[in-house]
């Protein structure tokens, strides 16, 4: 059995996540000792519980230690089939971070997952990026999935929905990301809860973020940018935004949430600039898909030039641990 260092790098969920998938895509036991050890609240949270849950399924896996605070787990997996279920998280736990873990281990068979949970939460991507972000750049290496957001969730209560849909891939292409390119469009979604349109939130979101974007001259043409507004039924209010930068060779994102106290007009003016610092930073992807490529460049070989962050570091240390020969040079990530 693999024993796994939960304290290693990060020291949080990353390592959970990717250890739990590439167990089951490996058919490798392990066992992940301290656990968010070093966190407020050390241990597994319900988003956790939801990911090795879902990987679980998929693989019929034996799991113990799977409970709330549990900082060491043994997950004993058997032979990944497809699959069709439902996982409901229970609280405004993280969809996009559950998904993280199932798209890596579901990658080979047919799954189709229908999730509840939270879609726009503190400390996670967006739903929204992982779907124009994440995914787009997955697909170039072979991914075949689709993403639909049936029902936005925001903290406190969640309840959003979301349907992952994955067809078998039978082949990897190798990838290189280690270049950007030049910027053809930038897009997105400005979205916020039913009971903040009379305040106009998503369009003053918006419009901070377009205002920023316009004034660096990132596309040729002007009307290259187009951001989308949306409002929804929620059960808990709440917003954010989620920005897309489409390049010849890569796609860059960044998203912000909206917060009590914090005006719609920072939060579009916060994404517009991190959306900005990606795009001038020479990595070929975004800080945040520079960890969560690292699993698929071992699969399909390849390199990124990433943004050399813990959680990446954090991932190749973890996946190195299956066998795979991931290596960092200056940024740039191969595996042969």
């Amino acid at each position: 059995m693999l024993i796994i260092n939960g304290l290693y790098g990060e020291g949080g969920g990353q390592i959970l996540r990717t250890g739990v998938a590439l167990s089951a895509l490996t058919k490798t036991p392990i066992r992940i000792i301290n656990i968010r050890k070093k966190r407020q609240n050390p241990g597994l949270r319900a988003q956790h519980i939801s990911a090795i849950n879902a990987v679980g399924k998929l693989c019929e896996a034996d799991i113990r230690g799977l409970n709330i605070g549990s900082c060491e787990i043994e997950f004993e997996p058997k032979e990944i089939s497809d699959k069709k279920f439902t996982l409901d998280i229970g609280t405004a736990g993280s969809i996009p971070l559950v998904l993280q873990a199932l798209m890596l281990a579901a990658i080979n068979n047919n799954v189709e997952l229908e999730i509840t949970g939270g879609t726009d939460v503190r400390f996670a991507p967006s739903i929204d990026y992982v779907k124009f972000v994440t995914l787009q750049i997955l697909k170039t290496i072979g991914l075949n999935a689709e993403i639909e957001i049936l029902k936005r969730g925001y903290y406190p209560k969640g309840c959003g929905k979301v349907r992952l849909m994955i067809k078998k891939v039978n082949k990897f292409s190798p990838v290189d990301f280690t270049e950007k390119c030049k910027i053809s469009e930038i897009y997105g979604i400005s979205h916020a809860s039913a009971d903040l349109k009379s305040r106009n939130v998503a369009g003053r979101q918006k419009n901070a973020a377009e205002k920023i974007l316009r004034g660096e001259n990132l596309c040729d043409k002007t009307d290259t940018i187009n951001i989308e507004e949306e409002y929804a039924n929620t059960f808990s209010t709440g917003s954010g935004i989620t920005l897309v930068a489409r390049t010849e060779k890569s796609v860059i994102g960044a998203c912000s949430l909206g917060e009590v106290n914090k005006k719609a007009e920072d939060v579009g003016i916060e994404c517009a600039k991190n959306l900005i610092n990606e795009i001038r930073n020479d990595a070929g992807v975004d800080s945040h898909t520079s960890d969560q490529i690292i699993p698929y460049i071992a699969l399909a070989k390849g390199k990124a030039k990433i943004s050399t962050t813990m959680h990446a570091m954090t991932n190749i240390y973890t996946v190195n641990l299956f066998g795979f020969n991931v290596k960092e040079r200056d940024g740039v990530v191969e595996c042969e």
